[in-house]
């Protein structure tokens, strides 16, 4: 167990949240990520997967089984989608979500196609921060998720996000959602056009994503099956 407080205790307010390892667990960077960039304190508490005791240290604190889990006073919420939803529910003053209507359609249409597609390109691209330069097969279906990936991004930035990078013209949950493509992107040398560049570098020049990235390429753990390509 790893225990990281990232801020004074006494402004926690009661908040927890349970992650994974940071080089490898993309689930885990969501909902780090949406509090970190939001500026809303919380306490970390980090679990090493793949290790004997994971299935145990993970079940103290939720039955599903599965980082990341957020705990809220005595209210536990699970699920990277779920978390963002009540992140956002218990404070408004973020606007996680756009406060315009048909863009927040769109930016919660996107976080739960991301949420839920893209099997092939998390299947043959896991998220792995140490690594750079990997090269992996590009099977048809890869590529069709990569294009959607592009397209996503290419309409958001044409749409909303051309001045800031973010998808919706500030940081939101979508941006949450897609951060671990653009790691996978990184690790694994997938080239772009200019149009769905924008939020990528965005992402990456935060001082969020930069500390999760400096803690990613501390960890000593090693999961054989992250670890594809050459």
């Amino acid at each position: 167990m790893v225990y990281h407080v990232r801020c004074d205790k006494a402004a926690l307010m009661n908040t927890k949240l349970i992650i994974g390892n940071k080089n490898y667990s993309s689930w885990s960077l969501r909902s780090w990520l949406l509090l970190s960039e939001a500026g809303i304190p919380f306490e970390e508490h980090r679990i090493a997967l793949d290790c004997p005791d994971t299935a145990r240290e993970i079940a103290a604190f939720s039955a599903a089984g599965r980082v990341p889990i957020l705990l809220l006073d005595d209210v536990t919420v699970w699920d990277t989608l779920a978390i963002a939803e009540t992140v956002a529910e218990r404070w408004p003053e973020k606007e996680l979500w756009p406060a315009d209507g048909a863009a927040r359609a769109h930016a919660r249409s996107i976080s739960a196609e991301m949420h839920s597609g893209f099997s092939v390109l998390r299947s043959c691209m896991p998220m792995n921060c140490r690594a750079m330069g990997r090269k992996v097969p590009l099977p048809d279906e890869l590529g069709l998720d990569i294009d959607r990936v592009i397209a996503i991004w290419s309409e958001c930035h044409k749409k909303y996000g051309d001045k800031s990078g973010w998808l919706f013209g500030r940081f939101s949950v979508a941006d949450a959602m897609f951060a671990p493509v653009v790691l996978r992107f990184r690790t694994y040398g997938i080239n772009l056009p200019e149009s769905a560049g924008y939020y990528p570098h965005r992402l990456l020049e935060s001082k969020a994503m930069q500390e999760w990235l400096l803690a990613a390429e501390s960890e000593i753990e090693v999961i054989d099956g992250d670890e594809k390509g050459q």
